[in-house]
């Protein structure tokens, strides 16, 4: 069987991953990732820019994984920026600057689609049942929701309401302040208005959480677990009570005493109080009793793109 070698570079509004592979038809073989904090929608997202200081700490970050790509050999990149650069009045000089000084071409995809691979990459992850499921991923930038099943996505849409956005509107005190916590759930209200319309219409019973926040609260459920996730294990379920109660502990810290919890990432430090926010208020939504957390999301759902050979990102 022929195998053949891809690189996925997924550029998130916090996150920017690298996932090498291997294709052998069927299924694939990571053989590298990376990711790293470029924190891309710093100092600017909220003014619709991007920040000069961002931009230099992404042309650093995509420089050095040009090297690993390279090294690597691969001439197949997909590369795709989210809702920062989709969203910046100057993303389309930074798009055209990369092509030009470092040769990657980037796609910048709409809600939409982000959606849909987010939705393909959890499907891969065998997360999906053959329950309806409401499905969430929190990025920097915006925030993806699917409903649907393993077979079919029911509705589907990305709201400009992530992580760091909501950190530069509501978290202004460390630890947040309960105030600040119900206007945050205000807000949510406010703009997740379809999404609350939808739940109510296709009723789900469970939901999934991809990557991001839900890697580092399922990191720090099995901290307190005294449990090792097992490697190549990409589903994780967290009870619901767990969620709650390592909820109130990221409420009552601050940033210092928030990276002294086990299982905490600097890089998630910041952001992972807005979201848990926005966890805890789908949650009055959809009443589960463990949140499903998978380990897959849109750079997964890129490469399944890749193994069915649609390769028109």
């Amino acid at each position: 069987m022929s195998t053949r070698k891809a690189a996925v570079i997924d550029m998130g509004t916090n996150t920017f991953h690298l996932l090498l592979v291997e294709l052998n038809g069927v299924g694939f073989k990571t053989i590298y990732k990376e990711k790293i904090p470029v924190k891309l929608g710093q100092g600017g997202i909220s003014q619709n820019q991007l920040a000069p200081d961002a931009q230099k700490r992404a042309f650093h970050t995509l420089k050095h994984f040009k090297n690993l790509i390279d090294g690597e050999h691969i001439d197949q990149v997909f590369a795709f920026a989210t809702s920062a650069v989709r969203n910046a009045e100057n993303g389309e000089d930074f798009v055209t600057r990369v092509k030009e000084e470092i040769g990657i071409e980037i796609h910048v995809i709409s809600g939409e689609e982000e959606a849909q691979l987010i939705y393909e990459g959890i499907n891969l992850s065998g997360s999906l049942n053959g329950h309806v499921n409401l499905m969430m991923d929190i990025g920097g930038g915006s925030v993806e929701f699917i409903i649907g099943t393993s077979q079919e996505v029911f509705w589907k849409r990305s709201f400009e309401i992530g992580g760091q956005r909501l950190l530069d509107a509501f978290h202004y005190h460390d630890p947040i302040l309960p105030e600040e916590v119900e206007k945050l759930e205000a807000y949510c209200g406010e703009k997740l208005q379809p999404l609350i319309e939808a739940i109510q219409f296709y009723k789900p019973t469970g939901l999934v959480g991809a990557s991001g926040t839900f890697d580092t609260l399922t990191d720090i459920y099995f901290e307190s677990m005294l449990q090792c996730k097992l490697t190549g294990q990409h589903v994780f379920e967290l009870p619901r009570e767990d969620f709650e109660r390592i909820f109130d502990l990221l409420k009552s810290k601050n940033r210092e005493e928030r990276l002294k919890i086990p299982g905490m990432i600097a890089m998630r430090v910041d952001m992972i109080v807005v979201a848990s926010c926005l966890i805890e208020f789908i949650l009055r939504y959809v009443p589960v009793e463990s949140i499903v957390c998978s380990h897959y999301s849109l750079k997964e759902g890129a490469v399944s793109r890749l193994l069915a050979e649609k390769s028109a990102i």
